[in-house]
């Protein structure tokens, strides 16, 4: 991702539609497809502004949003409306990608293969279409963004993530940054970070997870009623906890653009830790950092009550809680249960096909015990896939 190596970068707000004539109820993807010339000049008065990349209108250009639609060819039509915005000037134009509305089991009843298939027919069509990045906004949940991360990296193009959370910095599911950011740069995530309101409190989530980060961190504040030099002054904190990709949402406009380009200035290249603490398992709601050995325990069977036995696990001598997936259900029950552990999860499984599903449907990072009848060769690239540590 060679702009990301020109950081800070400042990223185009989330444009108002209904300021470009956007009716009321019209399902704004499809009017923009319809109306190019307004939805171009939005785009032109960011650039003006300042932002140092646009991202196509196509958050909802998806099958959530809009079943029984030519989702190919709405995203070609949205990417090409942000591309002669962009003319030549040689800004980077994104696919915007954003939150399924779906949940998988234990917080509803998706199924994640479903949701992955929704993010790659868009994804897809964003690569075909010339987007240079994808942006993931917004999303609520680490199912989506696990499902979104990898579809997206079929396609070999930049991924930069942003995880709504609330004025407490959790997502609708329980979540938090450090988990996610464990999870998702070990999946090959190319930057990671927030959309959130503009409050200090949240700017410490960054600076707790510092430390950590092997890549760099972005945020899109919400402007809320604040005026552009309360903005920029609010964006402060981040930018001092590390965050080095910016952005506003909806409601901003070109002197807010301008106020934040401006207090970016002061603020140089991100500096990463040069050996940073990613040694860790995690779960949606909490990262498991890992000592120099891990103890793990005897094999727990998949079974209904797979969540107590993760639950009454209580050995001092035990570091990592082993599970045995045997077959499909298994890898199933696993993902359900998963995350009611107080232990990282290492995972035993003796066929290839079962280890797949069991690491794709954990959402968070899991252990692979490498003590089993599948190849090292076999072993290694599905723990790259899915991020997954091998032990």
């Amino acid at each position: 991702m060679d702009y990301l190596d020109r950081l800070p970068l400042l990223l185009d707000p989330i444009p108002d539609f209904h300021a470009a004539g956007l009716p009321s109820g019209a399902e704004p993807e499809l009017w923009l497809a319809e109306h190019p010339g307004p939805a171009g000049n939005l785009l032109r008065r960011s650039l003006s502004a300042g932002v140092r990349t646009l991202c196509a209108p196509t958050l909802c250009a998806n099958r959530f949003c809009l079943p029984h639609r030519d989702i190919p060819g709405l995203n070609r039509q949205l990417v090409k409306i942000a591309k002669d915005a962009a003319g030549t000037v040689g800004i980077p134009v994104g696919g915007a990608v954003g939150p399924s509305g779906l949940f998988v089991p234990p917080h509803g009843e998706a199924d994640f293969d479903d949701i992955y298939d929704g993010y790659r027919e868009q994804i897809r069509s964003l690569d075909e279409a010339g987007a240079d990045f994808l942006l993931l906004d917004g999303l609520h949940s680490l199912s989506d963004l696990r499902a979104a991360l990898l579809a997206a990296r079929t396609t070999g193009l930049p991924v930069i993530v942003l995880i709504s959370v609330d004025s407490d910095g959790r997502t609708m599911t329980g979540g938090s940054l450090l988990p996610a950011l464990i999870t998702l740069q070990a999946m090959g995530a190319d930057a990671v970070g927030l959309s959130c309101a503009a409050e200090p409190e949240l700017a410490e989530e960054f600076r707790r997870a510092r430390q950590h980060a092997a890549v760099p961190f972005a945020v899109r504040l919400r402007p809320d009623d604040l005026t552009p030099v309360e903005l920029a002054g609010a964006a402060v904190p981040f930018l001092e906890a590390g965050v080095r990709i910016l952005g506003t949402g909806i409601g901003a406009g070109p002197e807010h653009v301008k106020a934040l380009a401006e207090v970016m200035k002061k603020f140089g290249p991100p500096v990463l830790p040069e050996e940073p603490d990613c040694d860790a398992a995690a779960i949606e709601q909490e990262a498991f950092f890992l000592g120099d050995d891990i103890v793990l325990s005897e094999p727990i069977r998949c079974t209904s009550s797979l969540a107590d036995d993760l639950i009454d696990l209580d050995d001092e001598q035990v570091t990592a809680a082993l599970v045995d997936v045997t077959g499909m259900d298994d890898a199933a029950l696993l993902g359900e249960a998963g995350g009611m552990t107080r232990l990282p999860i290492a995972v035993h499984a003796d066929s290839p096909t079962v280890l797949d599903a069991a690491l794709r449907y954990f959402q968070g990072r899991l252990i692979i015990d490498s003590n089993c009848q599948i190849e090292r060769e076999t072993l290694e690239p599905l723990a790259a896939k899915y991020g997954a540590i091998l032990y």
